[in-house]
């Protein structure tokens, strides 16, 4: 029986299956064949129900302990294994799961500006013709309605950006010498030496992986006519996929989501307003981060050029590391 030795917990958008493929390199390291399990977000199976494309995504758990246990069956002998669940930070339960089950496991977080993860999980699902609101802000103030009809963690834009207490509740779990903790842009702007410091965390030899895959950027359908008729059929579809479990549904919504992303602009960038509409919901969360990481993310309550960068102090790609990780 062969369970992982680390996870890459969070947060979802901020670069994880860039990183999980990079790793993947790695010759001491054995990545499971699914990038995203999501083993440890239930005690069984996930539900049946939820937002749109919520049923076909709970189909995707590996929620069998056996069949977890087999994707790292044909790691080599001396390998380390690992996975990538981008959903372990956000889900308390589930860290409690981890916990119980590999407690010794390092742990990987990868922390992006929380405003701007929200942006691109609400332009990732709005791509592929799930979201039905066309603006983020909007979208960001029906979240509590969607919460508690049951829509899944990915609908969550403001809930999985809330990483001061989510790292409040890990560490009391898990002692900080177990804990890897870094910036998205790290990985961008400093791959070589992010990797080596991921590396040395997990005790490999450093210098054998120096770069991430480029990651794709999404598409930005507008909202035409076209797009929300298209869009509507989509999610019906989906709906139809929660009813009846035997529908195949991919064999229709692939080839929409690829009619609906013809075309498409790269994503947009957040125009000052929407940031200033969104800032507020992370404020005092980004402040209780602070407290818990002792390291400074004030320049995540800042304005933003169109490129994403900050407008003056601090850039967002400065490294943050702890636990005696070497800083690039």
């Amino acid at each position: 029986m062969t369970l992982p030795d680390f996870l890459v917990v969070g947060a979802p958008k901020a670069g994880t299956t860039a990183l999980h493929t990079a790793l993947a390199r790695h010759p001491s390291l054995c990545m499971s064949p699914v990038k995203e399990p999501k083993f440890f977000l239930t005690d069984g199976p996930p539900p049946t129900r939820g937002g749109p494309g919520d049923a076909q995504t709970y189909k995707e758990h590996i929620w069998r302990r056996a069949d977890y246990e087999a994707l790292f069956d044909g790691a080599p002998a001396g390998t380390l294994c690992g996975e990538s669940t981008p959903f372990y930070l956000y889900d308390r339960a589930a860290q409690l799961r981890i916990h119980a089950t590999i407690p010794q496991a390092r742990l990987i977080v990868i922390l992006r500006d929380p405003v701007e993860r929200a942006h691109s999980n609400w332009t990732h699902l709005w791509s592929a013709g799930l979201e039905p609101i066309d603006d983020v802000v909007r979208a960001c103030e029906d979240e509590p309605r969607r919460i508690s009809a049951g829509w899944a963690a990915f609908w969550h834009y403001v809930e999985l950006g809330r990483y001061g207490e989510q790292l409040e509740h890990l560490y009391t779990l898990f002692p900080r010498e177990q804990v890897l903790v870094f910036r998205y842009r790290a990985l961008l702007e400093q791959p070589a030496e992010t990797l080596d410091a991921i590396c040395a965390f997990l005790g490999v030899d450093t210098g054998i992986i120096t770069e991430v895959p480029r990651e794709n950027v999404t598409a930005h359908p507008e909202p035409t006519l076209r797009y929300r008729l298209l869009a509507r059929t989509l999610r019906a579809a989906t709906t139809v996929d929660a009813v009846l479990p035997g529908h195949p549904l991919r064999t229709v919504t692939v080839p929409m989501e690829r009619a609906l992303q013809q075309g498409g602009r790269a994503r947009r960038p957040l125009e000052w307003g929407q940031r200033q509409a969104l800032i507020p919901y992370f404020e005092a969360d980004i402040k209780l981060l602070e407290k818990v990481t002792g390291e400074d993310f004030g320049d995540w309550v800042q304005p933003r050029d169109r490129a994403g960068g900050q407008v003056g102090g601090r850039p967002e790609g400065q490294y943050q590391a702890r636990n005696g990780v070497p800083r690039p």
